[in-house]
């Protein structure tokens, strides 16, 4: 299988899939009643995952699905959010308890379950795949945060690079998974995780980088240090070899999403003169960063901050200011 994969990937290279071009509708996906949504994630089917605020102060997981949000609820605490969801409609994220602590959460078909911890009052869940495998981080019994893979009912401590810490940010059909990793000399590295082996991805010249996510053909993206740790800027890592995405007119950018076509969204700084860092979501093509905002109709009052999540069908989400409010999004190519 991972054969067939490697050929359509070839193909798909070889078609030269540029986004630079493409234009892009703009939908608000609105709130549970607050003043506020985040999306975090969107699958094939286009149903989105992300968190909201709730006509009370809290913030709730929802899932928007056919122009309508539903609130996905808790673990019993006033607080989740939700970061991932499979092709298959499974959901995943983090939920306070009654008692306060956060664990990490796996939502189907309406029920809402605890996934436990590696032995600490902590954990949280980033991505799952279609076969229900789930990935983030939790404590450990030494109270250590460490990358954890959920299988099977069973969670699994991942390890670190030689390191105390870790946390796993992205998985694949294929249980292929990714996210960093501290090393014996205190810095951190994006990580490759298969087959009960963590790999060192390196960076782009500096001491630190993220993996974020991961498609089926193996194709990762997040974010790496350059030389001298003067920025740190979004990747592509595919074949070994880790290719540095470009910035926009500033130092930062960061890859957080990746669809089957190895298309990469994320978010990049601009310069401004408020004194503080400021991003716009951003798609890369062809090695370089394309600001988003150039993508949605003029005058449309908004401006995208993150992008988060892209499927194949190219529909993109994220979140930006709209009127002044924190909403999520949905693009959807014309």
């Amino acid at each position: 299988m991972r054969l067939v994969y490697s050929l359509l990937l070839t193909s798909i290279l070889a078609s030269g899939v540029s986004a630079v071009s493409q234009t892009y509708t703009i939908k608000d996906l609105g709130t549970l009643g607050g003043s506020f949504s985040q999306a975090n994630a969107i699958n094939a089917s286009g149903q989105i995952v992300g968190s909201s605020g709730t006509t009370g102060t809290a913030s709730r997981a929802f899932m928007w699905s056919g122009g309508k949000m539903t609130n996905l609820g808790t673990l019993g605490g006033s607080t989740s959010a939700a970061y991932g969801i499979s092709n298959s409609g499974s959901v995943v994220g983090y939920s306070t308890l009654s008692s306060g602590y956060y664990r990490a959460f796996l939502w189907q078909k309406g029920t809402i379950k605890d996934l436990g911890t590696l032995g600490a009052n902590y954990a949280a869940a980033f991505a799952v795949n279609a076969s229900g495998q789930v990935v983030g981080s939790s404590y450990t019994r030494a109270n250590l945060e460490h990358a954890f893979l959920y299988s099977a009912g069973k969670m699994a401590d991942l390890g670190t690079l030689g390191g105390e810490y870790s946390a796993a940010h992205g998985i694949n059909r294929f249980g292929d998974v990714v996210g960093y990793a501290y090393k014996t000399n205190g810095g951190f590295h994006a990580f490759f995780y298969s087959a009960g082996t963590m790999h060192d991805l390196g960076t782009l010249g500096g001491a630190y980088s993220t993996a974020s996510a991961i498609n089926d053909y193996g194709q990762i993206t997040g974010q790496a240090y350059t030389s001298g740790n003067l920025g740190a800027h979004a990747f592509l890592y595919n074949g070994g070899k880790m290719t540095d995405l470009g910035v926009l007119n500033h130092v930062y950018s960061e890859g957080d999403a990746i669809n089957g076509f190895g298309m990469v969204v994320g978010r990049a700084s601009i310069k401004n003169n408020t004194g503080y860092l400021v991003y716009h979501a951003v798609i890369y093509s062809n090695g370089r960063a394309i600001d988003l905002n150039r993508l949605i109709p003029a005058g449309s009052g908004w401006v995208l901050e993150q992008a988060t999540g892209i499927n194949d069908k190219g529909q993109i989400v994220g979140f930006g200011k709209i009127h002044s409010q924190d909403h999520g999004f949905l693009l959807t190519p014309q």
